[in-house]
Protein backbone atom coordinates (compact mmCIF):
# COMPACT_ATOMS: atom_id res chain seq x y z
CA UNK A 1 0.00 0.00 0.00
CA UNK A 2 1.51 3.35 -1.02
CA UNK A 3 0.73 6.75 0.47
CA UNK A 4 0.70 10.01 -1.46
CA UNK A 5 4.29 11.09 -0.81
CA UNK A 6 5.92 8.28 1.14
CA UNK A 7 5.66 4.58 1.72
CA UNK A 8 3.05 3.10 3.98
CA UNK A 9 3.68 0.22 6.28
CA UNK A 10 1.34 -1.35 8.79
CA UNK A 11 4.01 -1.35 11.50
CA UNK A 12 5.57 2.09 11.00
CA UNK A 13 2.98 4.37 9.44
CA UNK A 14 3.59 6.85 6.65
CA UNK A 15 6.80 8.72 5.88
CA UNK A 16 5.67 12.16 4.77
CA UNK A 17 7.42 15.04 3.08
CA UNK A 18 7.61 16.79 6.46
CA UNK A 19 9.51 13.84 7.93
CA UNK A 20 12.02 13.92 5.09
CA UNK A 21 12.42 17.70 5.43
CA UNK A 22 13.12 17.38 9.17
CA UNK A 23 15.69 14.62 8.50
CA UNK A 24 17.45 16.73 5.88
CA UNK A 25 17.57 19.79 8.15
CA UNK A 26 18.88 17.63 11.03
CA UNK A 27 21.58 16.17 8.80
CA UNK A 28 22.67 19.64 7.65
CA UNK A 29 22.87 20.86 11.25
CA UNK A 30 24.93 17.79 12.22
CA UNK A 31 27.31 18.36 9.31
CA UNK A 32 27.68 22.03 10.30
CA UNK A 33 28.49 21.16 13.91
CA UNK A 34 31.01 18.54 12.82
CA UNK A 35 32.66 20.93 10.38
CA UNK A 36 33.02 23.65 13.02
CA UNK A 37 34.60 21.22 15.50
CA UNK A 38 37.01 19.99 12.83
CA UNK A 39 37.90 23.57 11.89
CA UNK A 40 38.54 24.46 15.54
CA UNK A 41 40.76 21.39 15.95
CA UNK A 42 42.80 22.21 12.83
CA UNK A 43 43.24 25.85 13.90
CA UNK A 44 44.35 24.83 17.40
CA UNK A 45 46.74 22.26 15.94
CA UNK A 46 48.32 24.88 13.66
CA UNK A 47 48.68 27.32 16.58
CA UNK A 48 50.41 24.68 18.72
CA UNK A 49 52.81 23.78 15.88
CA UNK A 50 53.61 27.47 15.28
CA UNK A 51 54.24 28.01 19.00
CA UNK A 52 56.54 24.99 19.11
CA UNK A 53 58.63 26.49 16.33
CA UNK A 54 59.03 29.87 18.11
CA UNK A 55 61.82 30.82 20.44
CA UNK A 56 60.80 30.51 24.14
CA UNK A 57 60.66 34.23 24.90
CA UNK A 58 58.41 35.02 21.96
CA UNK A 59 56.23 31.98 22.76
CA UNK A 60 55.75 33.14 26.35
CA UNK A 61 54.89 36.66 25.23
CA UNK A 62 52.24 35.33 22.87
CA UNK A 63 50.86 32.87 25.42
CA UNK A 64 50.55 35.62 28.03
CA UNK A 65 48.08 37.44 25.76
CA UNK A 66 45.67 34.50 25.64
CA UNK A 67 42.85 33.68 28.05
CA UNK A 68 44.04 31.69 31.10
CA UNK A 69 42.12 28.50 30.27
CA UNK A 70 43.36 28.57 26.67
CA UNK A 71 46.92 29.23 27.91
CA UNK A 72 46.82 26.15 30.12
CA UNK A 73 45.36 23.97 27.38
CA UNK A 74 48.02 25.03 24.87
CA UNK A 75 50.84 24.62 27.41
CA UNK A 76 49.65 21.09 28.15
CA UNK A 77 49.47 20.31 24.45
CA UNK A 78 53.01 21.66 23.91
CA UNK A 79 54.30 19.52 26.76
CA UNK A 80 52.48 16.41 25.60
CA UNK A 81 53.29 16.59 21.89
CA UNK A 82 56.63 18.38 21.73
CA UNK A 83 58.06 17.96 25.26
CA UNK A 84 58.39 21.75 25.48
CA UNK A 85 58.17 23.28 28.90
CA UNK A 86 56.65 26.74 29.19
CA UNK A 87 56.93 28.85 32.28
CA UNK A 88 53.67 28.74 34.21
Amino acid sequence: MLAKIGYASDAFGVITGTDITVWIISALIAVGIGWSKYSKYKTRDKLVRDLAAMDPERREKLLSRLQPDLQMEIRQELMKRFRLKSDI
